[in-house]
């Protein structure tokens, strides 16, 4: 390197080191602490649209060393109907899940109806002022529900019996240790335990808990303003 090909970057380097440093702190940050997540699909509808940036707090659980799964601590662990974010167990994309399920619970699903230690979940008929809060289209061809199971709820979307697919329904079982049973809240149109089984307590980034901003896709991605630090059910 010449002595002028050395001076330039020298240079640039001295204007430019805090601009580096800046996003090198960024994506750290966003690695290992906390980040925005974007939602493309709808299978957690309506608590979760597609077009949501969702914030998860990555150091709710434990601490990871920045851009690997690694744990260097952790203080606790997803409990019932928190929403959680990981890579998918069967090809590695990012999902958006509720977890339904902890070690050792059993769980069964009876037409798309919750037992959770034998315990059935309660279900309530969203009145017509809370559904028409729902930023939906085609609203009427969906059922909505607060699902209300021991000390939390959150509404569900079902499609109606007749049209409902076979996954409605699965067998009590055991969650094994170190794994977690997760659900979508649009229960029939979802990517979850029914698909994709069990998720390890390794793979589990972080909790999500709002919604920092929104975009319409089917509306020329105008803003939804109503949504904007929406904290999640």
């Amino acid at each position: 390197m010449t002595t002028d090909n050395y001076t330039k970057l020298r240079a640039f380097w001295k204007e430019w080191r805090f601009f580096f440093l800046f996003i090198a702190l960024m994506l750290v940050f966003r690695s290992a602490v906390a980040d925005w997540n974007h939602v493309p699909s709808g299978s957690m509808k309506p608590s979760i649209l597609i077009g949501d940036r969702v914030v998860v707090n990555k150091i709710a659980y434990d601490l990871r060393v920045p851009f690997t799964m690694t744990r260097i601590n952790r203080w606790s662990n997803p409990k019932r109907g928190e929403i959680v974010t990981f890579p998918s167990p069967k090809d590695e994309r990012l999902f958006i899940k509720r977890v339904i399920g902890t070690p050792g619970d059993t769980v069964e699903l009876r037409r798309n109806k919750l037992i959770v230690n034998g315990k059935a979940a309660r279900y309530k008929p969203l009145t017509e002022a809370e559904i028409a809060e729902i930023d939906l289209p085609n609203k009427k061809q969906y059922r909505f529900y607060h699902e209300i199971l021991e000390d939390h709820s959150n509404i569900v979307m079902l499609i109606p019996s007749r049209f409902n697919p076979a996954n409605q329904s699965f067998p009590k079982i055991t969650v094994p240790e170190d794994s977690y049973l997760v659900l979508g809240d649009n229960r029939d149109n979802s990517g979850d335990f029914r698909v994709i089984g069990w998720v390890d307590r390794e793979r589990i980034l972080g909790r999500a808990h709002a919604v920092a901003f929104s975009v319409d896709y089917d509306n020329y991605y105008m803003p939804r303003t109503d949504r904007f630090f929406r904290a999640l059910p």
